[in-house]
């Protein structure tokens, strides 16, 4: 059940915002362990292994991981949008466009059973935007700890970073140095974010302030 406040939108009671928590938390893990799966199941495809059984599994999983990314931008929606509804409303229309670009490739590689061009990193474009979004929202207001907003602001900045030097041939984020560009992200995402919202919770929203470099210094 919500609460109505007058100026600054829908707010969540207790219970409301620890369940929200929990389920955003648990979604976190299922979509990056469904998309660990998929992926290596559909390159094992792509690398020779001609069994479409395996292939097909991973595209489902792939599906499920889409799915469980739109219920965390679907959930997370109503808290981000009392910090910044302006930015709030990307969050789940980037999270969906991440879905249907996932969904899209899956598609094809069923119907042609060969991956689409660089297909993970047209998954990144819309992964990365609405992650920075995310913990931009999270580091200024406070609804986690701030060293594990910024953990996820910096791996959302550099795989967003990591898809044109892909593209261009600079490196490859699939393998050697082009996977420390997935690491944070995938620390914060695995890891630190969904451990903390499922064990802790969200905190009370602090005042909203610009993030700058003196308030990353000074902010504890």
């Amino acid at each position: 059940m919500t609460t109505l406040s007058t100026k600054t939108g829908p707010r969540f009671s207790p219970m409301s915002r620890r369940t929200t928590a929990t389920t955003v938390g648990v979604l976190f893990v299922v979509q990056m362990l469904t998309a660990m799966v998929g992926t290596s199941l559909i390159q094992a495809f792509v690398d020779g292994d001609t069994d479409r059984a395996p292939m097909t599994i991973g595209v489902v999983l792939m599906m499920c991981s889409g799915l469980a990314v739109v219920g965390i931008g679907l959930l997370m929606y109503p808290v981000l949008k009392d910090v910044n509804p302006r930015l709030a409303g990307w969050y789940p229309i980037l999270r969906i466009t991440e879905c249907i670009v996932s969904a899209a490739c899956g598609v094809y590689l069923l119907a042609q059973a060969q991956v689409v061009p660089h297909h993970l990193l047209w998954v990144y474009l819309p992964t990365g935007a609405g992650g920075i979004i995310l913990t931009y929202l999270l580091v200024v207001s406070r609804l986690v700890p701030r060293p594990i907003a910024l953990l996820g602001l910096v791996g959302y900045l550099s795989l967003t970073l990591g898809v044109p030097l892909d593209l261009l041939g600079l490196l490859d984020m699939n393998q050697g140095p082009g996977l420390l560009l997935v690491v944070p992200g995938g620390l914060f995402e695995l890891v630190f974010l969904p451990t903390w919202l499922i064990t802790k919770g969200l905190n009370a929203r602090r005042p909203t302030k610009e993030l700058t470099p003196a308030s990353l210094v000074s902010s504890r």
